[in-house]
């Protein structure tokens, strides 16, 4: 694990632990598997396809690409996460390298959950969603706290939910607070929706870090594309599988949309000279309570 100042990228709702950690654990030995795995990554630029979701970047020059192998290197090896098959590669800006202060990155997933409506869409009242995911975090603390984990709360939108109905991509960035930490966390999502479900492109950085991150995302945005037979416009009514969800329960289901986002359990920053444990345990019952009774009011549900 490394020392110096980064971000690591993650989605769903997060809930924190952490631990102080003393600067002489950094020992030596732990700066030379660091150089060890940086040096071993094979960073790829350009257009790069993720065959997995059927889908593809085209990285202009101040954005570099890990493969799923070379990922994982970084989560597990290098960031402590357990193991998690279901990441799929990660984009990091080219400059600052991934060791060095201000660095961070953008972990890549794809969930197969069918085609998501976007009917519901112009009909979303985020600051009504907002009130909800608010009380929904509230309500969950109990769970955290009896669990072992400090409380979280949700803080507002850093960056306020847009849906692009043209494009079919949705960003929007909430503000956290952990308890027993001074610095808010920044926790910024982008959905792109396709034919037989989305790609999530997920990153978490401090709030100091918004200007940067905010800027950088806005920029790799155009830069995803569904493959042609997988894009939105390719829907097939008549085959395709369609998600019990629309498009607001991207945003107040970024808390935990589908079962797959609670099973997540990570190590995601590690910074200032602090751990921070972060999962999605013990929050299942609590969390599928507040979407299910909010997700015919919230999100005008797909049949």
């Amino acid at each position: 694990m490394m020392g110096t100042q980064m971000t690591y990228a993650f989605g769903g709702l997060l809930v924190v632990c952490t631990m102080a950690l003393a600067a002489s654990a950094f020992a030596q030995d732990g700066q030379d598997d660091t150089r060890q795995i940086l040096g071993s990554l094979q960073f790829r630029s350009g257009e790069v396809a993720v065959g997995e979701a059927g889908a593809h970047f085209n990285l202009g020059p101040q954005f570099r690409y890990l493969d799923k192998a070379d990922t994982r290197k970084v989560l597990e090896q290098l960031w402590g996460n357990p193991e998690d098959d279901s990441v799929l590669g990660m984009v990091v800006p080219t400059r600052p390298a991934l060791d060095q202060a201000g660095s961070w990155a953008v972990v890549v997933t794809y969930e197969p959950e069918g085609y998501v409506s976007d009917a519901d869409a112009a009909r979303i009242d985020y600051d009504d969603l907002l009130k909800d995911m608010k009380q929904g975090t509230q309500q969950a603390n109990a769970a955290r706290e009896k669990a072992g984990y400090g409380c979280v709360d949700l803080v507002g939108w850093a960056v306020p939910p847009r849906y692009d109905a043209a494009s079919k991509k949705l960003y929007w960035a909430k503000e956290l607070a952990f308890s027993g930490q001074p610095g808010h966390t920044l926790n910024y999502d982008i959905r792109v929706l396709g034919r037989h479900g989305y790609l999530s492109l997920n990153a978490v950085s401090g709030m100091d870090e918004l200007p940067l991150v905010q800027a950088g995302m806005q920029q790799l945005l155009p830069m995803t594309e569904f493959d042609a037979g997988a894009r939105y416009a390719d829907h097939n009514p008549s085959t395709d599988k369609v998600a019990a969800y629309g498009v607001a329960a991207l945003i107040g289901g970024g808390l935990a949309a589908k079962t797959g986002l609670l099973a997540k359990l990570g190590l995601v920053l590690a910074k200032l000279g602090k751990l921070l444990f972060v999962g999605l345990i013990a929050l299942v019952a609590g969390i599928r309570k507040f979407f299910g009774s909010r997700r015919e009011r919230a999100t005008g549900t797909v049949r």
